[in-house]
């Protein structure tokens, strides 16, 4: 039975993660500070006897390779996410996305790991100068966070060639679904979704015009399990998304037709770092991985209302 370490494992991909691999015969170990992961998402996993769960941070090496060297593939999650807040903490984005990603390399290294898998982010592309956007499209951050994923990167591609660590890099558009955080920083299906349950008309930054590639959570975590499994894709960089465009303002559409709700939206000038239009081009996953998304948009998003009614 193969072990894996999966860092961030009880935030909100990293728990279906978790499952994922729980449900496909692993052991899993769940290395999480626990800052915004929870024992609550961990909850399915938890009842099954095959995961251990280590409170520790990847800014502390000693921790983190004392706990590597027990399992034969890592999978990287753990990382601050906000655009926004990025802006406010650069700092202390490129000190757990970059330094904490840089001390999972050195401890996979000397605890000689068979395989790596660092989930980026599609934040690294920053504005498209093409669409859909591709693996080879320019890497121009928009934001502190994009930056901090891209340095993380090539700290992954780095140490790939110099010590021979197998690697792949997985770049998941907008991802959504139950466990997502409820906050000021949260992402917009999950704030939406929040007001529209309160009564509340949510907030549209910008005219609603712009569009995202929106992917199931339980999809990203099939993928990942995915790259973990396939010899073709080390080295490689992989989108994963839906690779659809959908507008906001068809977002809010689709949200208030499964609540019986008006789609009504109060409209706020748009945040900086914000990108405009984003979609990938997701032939490379389709070809590496086999892998196709199966859950859509409106199943996707009827699941994660289901579960956001029970919660708030």
């Amino acid at each position: 039975m193969m072990s894996v370490m999966v860092t961030g494992g009880a935030g909100f991909i990293g728990s279906f993660v978790v499952e994922e691999l729980v449900n496909q015969g692993y052991k899993a170990m769940v290395y999480d500070n626990f800052t915004s992961g929870s024992y609550e998402n961990l909850k399915e996993a938890l009842r099954t006897g095959s995961i251990k769960v280590v409170e520790g941070d990847v800014r502390d090496y000693g921790a983190l390779l004392k706990c590597i060297s027990e399992v034969e593939e890592v999978v990287h999650l753990a990382s601050l996410i906000s655009v926004d807040e990025s802006i406010e903490r650069p700092e202390l984005y490129f000190e757990v996305n970059a330094m904490g990603t840089l001390n999972v390399l050195r401890a996979s290294i000397e605890a000689r790991i068979k395989k790596l898998v660092y989930v980026s982010s599609a934040a690294v592309y920053g504005e498209p100068v093409k669409l859909p956007i591709s693996e080879d499209h320019p890497l121009r951050p928009m934001s502190p966070y994009g930056a901090s994923k891209i340095a993380a990167e090539a700290l992954c591609f780095s140490y790939s060639k110099t010590h021979g660590l197998p690697i792949v890099i997985l770049r998941p558009f907008n991802v959504y679904g139950p466990r997502q955080q409820v906050s000021h920083y949260s992402g917009v299906i999950t704030r939406f979704i929040k007001a529209m349950l309160r009564g509340e008309e949510p907030v549209i930054y910008g005219d609603g015009e712009q569009t995202r590639d929106f992917i199931y959570v339980e999809d990203v975590a099939k993928a990942i399990v995915k790259a973990l499994e396939s010899e073709s894709v080390i080295g490689e960089a992989i989108n994963i998304a839906y690779g659809a465009p959908t507008s906001i303002k068809e977002l809010l559409r689709i949200i208030a037709g499964i609540l019986g709700v008006k789609p009504k939206a109060r409209f706020a000038p748009p945040r900086k770092g914000d990108i405009r239009n984003s979609y990938a081009d997701i032939s490379k996953m389709l070809r590496l991985l086999q892998f196709k998304p199966a859950t859509t948009l409106t199943q996707g998003l009827s699941r994660t209302i289901n579960y956001f009614k029970e919660k708030l």
